[in-house]
């Protein structure tokens, strides 16, 4: 039986996040060996560090889950890019958890969906239907996941000229 095309989304989802992307490492796969220090440092000079583009990803899941029951409340700007935790090994596994935990509910509210919602906006406010913005959480954690294999680059660049 051919998918359909709310399982074809989720499977994006699930793709981009954990895994067996086509383009090639996921948000998982490229986070998997960041240390809590190299989340936390800024190899490249006004960029942002991979913690915080974590917590921007976190902020941008918490967005449209809200959209979803709704809400159309935008994002103030330390949710969409909060501010680091103490940088402690607990704090790093806490925020991948959550992104995790995030990932996980966004894809299990897309299964609740019926095809019609695709079509329309999540909120009567947005200009982007459910489709646009949930197709949209792929890209946007793509765009970041290569960022983070940039930043991880830098970092063992810097890592090798210190040796």
């Amino acid at each position: 039986m051919m998918p359909t095309e709310i399982e074809r989304l989720e499977d994006q989802l699930r793709r981009s996040f954990e895994g067996g992307a086509w383009h090639g490492p996921s948000v998982a796969e490229v986070l998997a060996d960041v240390s809590t220090e190299g989340a936390y440092d800024h190899p490249v000079a006004g960029a942002h560090s991979i913690w915080e583009l974590v917590l921007h990803v976190i902020g941008t899941y918490k967005l449209v889950l809200r959209r979803l029951k709704g809400d159309a409340a935008p994002l103030t700007p330390s949710e969409d890019w909060p501010p680091i935790p103490q940088p402690t090994t607990s704090n790093w596994e806490e925020t991948i958890r959550s992104l995790r935990r995030l990932n996980e509910q966004l894809r299990q509210a897309v299964l609740q969906l019926s095809p019609e919602q695709l079509t329309q906006p999540l909120v009567a406010e947005s200009p982007s239907t459910a489709y646009t913005q949930l197709i949209g959480i792929t890209q946007h954690d793509l765009y970041h996941a290569g960022q983070i294999v940039v930043l991880k680059k830098a970092l063992t660049s810097l890592d090798s000229r210190s040796d």
